[in-house]
This record gives C-alpha cells, structure tokens and sequence, in this order.
C-alpha cells in the first residue's frame, strides 16, 4: 500500500495547511497510540517523549499531538527545543513507547512536520507507518480513555544536559578540543544552546552564529543549507574550521578554514578510514544512499572498503546498518551515523568526531578533511503540481538514453523527493560538459511533461 501521508523523514507539509494542522496532528497521535497498543496485545502504552524545534508553529503542533496522547491514556513528557537526536536518545533511556519530534528539519519556518521513534530509539518503519495511515481513516472515539484514566504531562528540564553528555561520551574520556578555533552555525533551529555549550565544555575556542531564533529564522541564510556566512566568519575570524547543524541538528556540513564546503562525502570519506585505522569500521563496510559521489565509492575500494548504497533517507540507511551491523553511514546532505552511540544522523556528534581528528592530524581542514576529488555532479529539481511525471514514457525514454550515454563514465539518477512536490535529477560523471549535457535534457523533458499534465 502506497503511504499517503508519510514520506521519506516522517509528515511534513505548511504549518497550519493539510496535513500539517492541530486536528490532524491530534489525529495522528490518536492513531499511533491504537496503533501500539494493538501491537502489544491491546495492553496500554505508558509514556511518549515529545521535543520540537524553534519553529512558530512548534507550539500549536506541540500542544495538539500532546492533547492526541494523552485522551488516549499516555503519559507525555516534554522536552522543549532540543536536537532530533535528543529524542531518540531520550525515548530509550527514559523507557518511553515513543519519541516524537516537531520539526521540518531543513525546511523554513513555514513549514513543519512530525517525526517518530520507536521505543528503541530507531525512526518507525515502513509497516508501522502504513499501519498508522490506515488507522487514522478510522473512528477512534471508542479507544478514548475514560476520565479517570487519561494521561499526564510533564517538563523534563534537563533534557539538553543529559543529550550533552550523551554526546560528549562519544568521544574517549578526557579528550580535549583545547586550541582549536570553531565557528559553529546552529541554523537559529534546535542546537542553539546546545552545539555552543558542549564545544565550549570540551574547551574549543567557540564563535556561534545562527543562535538567535525567533520562530521565523530557523535556516534562513544559516545552517547546512546555507553556509555563505559561515564561510565569511571562518575567514574573518580566521578560524580552522567552522560547523554548520540544519534546524533540527540531525545534519551535519564543515567548511575548511578557506570557507570551502566539505559534504556528507567526504566526511564519511575521513570517518572510515579513521574508524578502520581503529579496527572499529565493522565489516569494512560503509552505508550510504544512491546519491553519494562516485569518487567517494572509488576511494573507498582503494582502501578496501565496501560502501553499500540505500534509497535516499538517513531511516533507510540505518536499516542497512542495523541489518549488517554496520558501524558508519550517511548521507551525503550531512546525516552521518555512528551506531555505536547513537541510532539516528546527529550532526553534532559527528562534528565532534571530526574536530577530534582535524586535532589529532595537526593539519589545516582543508588538508586533512578532503580525502578523495569528487566526480562531477549536478543536481537539479524540476517542481511540479501534480500527477506522476516519472511513470510517463517519453520521460522514462529520456532516462533510459541518459544512462546509455553515462554507461561505464559515470550514472543518473531521477527520483521523485519525498518531502517536495519535485522531482530530482543528478547525474555525475568524469567528463563535466557529458554530465551538463544529459542533465539539461532530462530536465527539459520532465518540464514538458510536467507542464502538460
């Protein structure tokens, strides 16, 4: 069955339009909670944890999918802004049935979306998801509680306390960030306390942008996406490096200390050799989706390494890893994930991980960050109203012509976003004029169909 509402990272649309409205948000915790506690044999479920990001809209979402839980029996206990993370994180260590996080992650304020763990603290499957769509289809005032039985809700104000040092045991007992200058971008969104603080406890020299939020800036010419002032800031205040989160702080992307961009690639790049220098990259093996770089898959097999692809999505990825037992992947968007200490992307564990072996090199970023030269790439969106461009011939014949002109020099991949009504068009590959080329006309086609459907 099709997911209606679910895509790639959760629901996500405008705040305060289909899906994304306070009844249907409540809606949607109703519908999870019939959903566990069918899966446990018609027993109650005890607790969910709820945080959320800077977002304006962040307090009607939060305030509708708390009253959802709690007309049907569960206790809610709130974190207020913290990282995603901090969620899954908080799910499994405070026992909870569920993790809920409010946000968009990347998205501006306008719009918001609902992201879930289970109680181990890994985001819902497929199944699961399929299983709460068909639910809310339902009547479910016979589940309500009776009066007597509804649920409570509380604060947890050390919510951000215990996800710093969470994050700080991932680095081994006693290392110190002492001597390096770090600009760290918080993206006006979830780590704005956060980021800053632990950097400053592992006594980096700290310079935080983007750590104002007023529920209308998050990501706004800041974060992951938007890093042009953080690369002014690493040069103005000559720093070695600078770090920028997205507004939930699950990504993660550096510049080195020209102000150059460093990705998801090459992090991961750095990250398994690194871990395989330690004999802790497990089954040499790393995670990644279909869009990471073809350079980044060829130095890999120069190090032996396997780097297996997924569908895009950090959820996916660390599907692959759970069923391998995998210790690193990601994407190259900024997700990294270290499952040996945590079981979502978390953008400020791996920029620890990072600034631990940019100290231990003693080299600058930009010699010790970019381990392989990326193909050429381009990625382009086409945005469309409706309908299904890719099920459409003429497309499917313009991609099928794009893979034999890239055969053996490179690959394309179009794929609809599962977020954004677009469709995504990347094609990577060793002759850049070849890859301009097969992308410019694939696009021009999805932009015909697009527009006569």
């Amino acid at each position: 069955m099709t997911r209606r509402y679910f895509g790639t990272d959760g629901i996500r649309g405008e705040a305060n339009t289909y899906p994304m409205t306070a009844e249907m948000v409540l809606r949607v915790a109703m519908a999870v909670a019939c959903v566990l506690r069918a899966r446990r044999g018609g027993q109650p479920t005890d607790r969910v944890v709820i945080g959320k990001d800077t977002r304006l809209s962040c307090y009607m979402l939060e305030q509708a999918v708390t009253a959802g839980f709690l007309s049907m029996g569960m206790d809610v206990i709130l974190t207020g802004p913290v990282p995603t993370p901090a969620v899954a994180m908080l799910t499994r260590s405070l026992r909870a049935d569920l993790g809920v996080m409010i946000s968009a992650s990347h998205n501006l304020f306008q719009d918001n979306g609902i992201k879930l763990f289970g109680a181990d603290g890994y985001k819902l499957d497929d199944d699961i998801e399929r299983e709460i769509e068909a639910q809310l289809e339902q009547d479910m005032s016979a589940a309500l509680a009776l009066p007597g039985d509804l649920g409570k809700a509380a604060r947890l104000d050390d919510a951000l306390g215990r996800y710093a040092e969470s994050v700080k045991r991932s680095l081994p007992r006693g290392e110190s960030l002492e001597g390096l200058r770090v600009v760290v971008d918080c993206a006006h969104g979830a780590a704005y306390k956060v980021a800053p603080q632990v950097l400053w406890e592992l006594e980096a020299d700290v310079i935080s942008i983007g750590d104002e939020p007023n529920g209308r800036n998050i990501n706004d010419g800041y974060g992951a996406t938007a890093i042009e002032n953080l690369s002014k800031m690493v040069v103005e205040r000559k720093a070695d490096i600078g770090i920028a989160l997205d507004g939930d702080a699950d990504r993660l992307i550096v510049v080195d200390e020209r102000g150059q961009k460093i990705d998801g690639d090459q992090l991961m790049g750095i990250l398994a050799t690194t871990l395989q220098e330690q004999e802790s990259l497990v089954g040499n093996t790393v995670v990644s989706t279909v869009m990471s770089n073809l350079g980044l898959e060829r130095f890999l097999e120069q190090k032996n390494i396997r780097l297996l692809r997924t569908a895009v999505g950090d959820r996916y990825v660390m599907e692959e890893m759970r069923a391998g037992g995998y210790s690193l992947g990601g994407e190259q968007s900024g997700h990294i994930i270290l499952s040996d200490y945590s079981t979502t992307g978390d953008g400020l564990m791996a920029a620890l991980r990072i600034l631990s072996i940019l100290k231990t090199s003693g080299q600058k970023a930009s010699e010790a960050l970019n381990v392989f030269t990326p193909l050429p790439q381009i990625l382009r969106n086409v945005h469309f109203k409706g309908g299904k461009p890719l099920e459409k011939t003429e497309v499917q014949k313009a991609i099928l012509a794009a893979e034999h002109i890239l055969v053996h020099k490179g690959r394309v991949l179009v794929r609809a976003s599962g977020t954004e009504a677009v469709i995504r068009v990347m094609a990577e590959g060793d002759d850049p004029e070849m890859v301009e080329n097969v992308v410019g006309d694939l696009c021009a086609v999805i932009e015909k169909v697009a527009c006569s459907s």
